[in-house]
């Protein structure tokens, strides 16, 4: 378990710093271009954002089948070890609990800017 999560560490390292150096090279080619990046395009911010939030949503659903899966498993006496089903258990509830604080955060921010006085 713990080389997969340094795998997993390390993928999600390198691909932040992929995105960084992107962000960069736009940001300076917008630059030399003359755009100004508060102009751009709302609705693309909006469709990242819901592509995004489907992607978490798409993740902490397959963690919580296989976790489901191996919970049947085990109860069918299949050689699980028992904790490799309490970690799949509790991964899949960790999970499941940050994306509906994302989730509320989210909701409370469109609740803030709803309520703005315009």
């Amino acid at each position: 378990m713990a080389i997969t999560t340094d795998v997993n560490a390390q993928y999600l390292l390198s691909q932040i710093q992929k995105y960084q150096s992107s962000m960069q090279v736009t940001q300076s080619r917008d630059a030399v271009a003359g755009i100004n990046p508060e102009m751009l395009d709302r609705t693309n911010f909006a469709t990242t954002v819901t592509e995004a939030m489907g992607r978490a949503l798409n993740q902490v659903n397959d963690s919580q089948a296989a976790s489901r899966a191996m919970v049947t498993r085990f109860e069918s006496g299949e050689d699980v070890p028992l904790t490799d089903v309490v970690l799949s258990m509790q991964k899949s509830s960790l999970a499941f609990e940050a994306t509906l604080q994302v989730r509320n955060k989210i909701l409370k921010a469109y609740e803030d800017i709803m309520n703005m006085p315009v």
